[in-house]
């Protein structure tokens, strides 16, 4: 799950992950995991939920299941990762992800934003390696070849839409003027981390989550409602980006 913001003057592209495991008020059904929330009531009650979590409206949405993201992959002929730490995906199917650039197909690409076994911090490394792929997604669409191209936009726009479920506002009009606005955003402008937590521990009814932050998601809070996320993304560590 991931939160994206687009800052008012469109400088930069900031995309925050929330921990699947992360133990937080589900409206209507007390404290859960929060991806109990689409299994508990779709796609509006995971809206209304993190909504409630970082304190500001979510003006859009866009969805994707496995098949999709494959398809999606492919689509795009394939994404650029920077893999940090090399690692074998578990099954009888598992694959090795060398250390450095890969360019990384439908399947693939599936197996590597999966995998959390091959890791000594789970879900935390899978959650890092998530990042690395939505980056190289994302650079491939803002490159100035795709945004500053109307043949190429709308082509690109056409290849992704078949795979994403998306909120009625978020049409091809709002992708037209939202690619338009973004046409000076670079690579380097795109910010990936993830909601300060805690680190993990065990819920009342034993069960093993990630330990909010509150302090630090308030302040997540109030930087999203000023648009001065870049303040406290530059205050993170490291380990936390």
């Amino acid at each position: 799950m991931m939160l994206v913001h687009l800052p008012g003057d469109r400088s930069g592209v900031y995309v925050m992950s929330i921990m699947r495991d992360t133990w937080t008020e589900i409206p209507g059904h007390g404290e859960h995991k929060i991806n109990a929330a689409m299994a508990l009531g779709g796609v509006p009650l995971m809206v209304q939920t993190v909504q409630g979590l970082v304190g500001v409206p979510i003006d859009h949405v866009a969805v994707i299941d496995f098949e999709g993201f494959k398809g999606l992959t492919d689509a795009l002929g394939g994404v650029e990762v920077d893999n940090a730490q090399p690692f074998q995906s578990r099954g009888g199917d598992g694959e090795y992800f060398a250390a450095g650039p890969l360019t990384l197909q439908g399947g693939s690409a599936l197996k590597f934003v999966r995998e959390r076994y091959a890791f000594a911090d789970g879900d935390y490394q899978r959650v890092r390696n998530q990042q690395a792929f939505m980056r190289g997604l994302l650079s491939k669409l803002i490159s100035a070849q795709t945004l500053g191209n109307p043949v190429r936009l709308h082509a690109a726009a056409g290849a992704i839409s078949p795979y994403l479920s998306v909120d009625e506002g978020l049409d091809a009009v709002r992708v037209g003027e939202l690619a338009f606005e973004l046409r000076g955003v670079k690579a380097g402008d795109i910010e990936m981390f993830t909601l300060p937590n805690a680190g993990v521990g065990t819920s009342a009814d034993g069960q093993s989550i990630v330990v909010p932050d509150a302090a630090a998601t308030a302040a997540l809070a109030q930087a999203l409602k000023t648009d001065q996320l870049s303040g406290f993304v530059a205050g993170l560590d490291a380990a936390t980006r």
